[in-house]
């Protein structure tokens, strides 16, 4: 996540810079820090980020659980962390989670898959009025 999405996110969610400190558990100067690009945001923090936007975003809509877009057979559902904690819509923010068959390893190359992906798209997209 770079500074600009950052921003972009906690515009979305309503929120100012200290009110974002505040929801985040961290300092006024970090998030100031962040915005700017003076320091690189943390995976913690990029993750909670994420997750307060997604729980906003599907809160008034339905979408379809990760495993119908993506096709996943029954064999592998049944091992996946999403499946498992009957999250359909958090597969990418569950460490560990079976994007097509494949444990996902770091956050940041998560990440990278998870952008491309229809279900992350559609969680985070802005809903067509």
């Amino acid at each position: 996540m770079d500074r600009v999405e950052f921003s972009q996110i906690r515009r979305q969610l309503g929120k100012t810079q200290s009110q974002m400190a505040e929801l985040l558990g961290t300092s006024l100067k970090a998030i100031q820090s962040f915005e700017q690009g003076w320091r690189k945001i943390p995976v913690h923090i990029e993750r909670q980020v994420l997750f307060l936007l997604a729980q906003k975003n599907t809160r008034d809509r339905a979408h379809e659980p990760c495993w119908t877009i993506e096709r996943c057979p029954m064999e592998i559902r049944r091992t996946c962390p999403a499946w498992e904690f009957h999250s359909p819509n958090l597969c990418w923010f569950i460490n560990g989670t079976l994007c097509r068959g494949e444990p996902q390893a770091s956050w940041e190359e998560k990440m990278k898959k998870c952008r491309k992906c229809g279900v992350f798209r559609s969680i985070f997209s802005t809903p067509k009025t």
